[in-house]
């Protein structure tokens, strides 16, 4: 898995190719990135595909796909929305450590 600002060159390359990612601010998750089968999936759908990438715990979370979409969407947007409130918030971004630092494709 690697990871990208969507204000980043890439992001910016990838919401040319998905116009409905254009006012989309929140998680998005891209399977086969520039296959012809590339595939986005934002809000509830990315976390949970990201849980079964994850596996082992994460997997439990994948229960959640018995909800409605616009339901888990609801849900999603509402922990996103108090998130700090609930787990605090640093004054700055933290620096990954060199030994992940090449999973982030803006890195320089």
């Amino acid at each position: 898995m690697r990871f990208a600002a969507l204000q980043s060159e890439y992001g910016q390359a990838l919401r040319s190719r998905h116009p409905s990612l254009e006012n989309v601010d929140s998680l998005v998750l891209v399977k086969r990135a520039g296959d012809k089968s590339e595939r986005v999936f934002i809000h509830s759908e990315g976390a949970l595909q990201v849980a079964s990438y994850l596996g082992g715990f994460w997997k439990l979370f994948l229960v959640f796909y018995a909800v409605p979409a616009p339901v888990r969407d609801f849900l999603y947007r509402l922990f996103a929305r108090y998130r700090y409130k609930l787990f605090g918030k640093y004054d700055s971004c933290l620096l990954p450590p060199p030994s992940v630092r090449s999973r982030f494709l803006d890195s320089g």
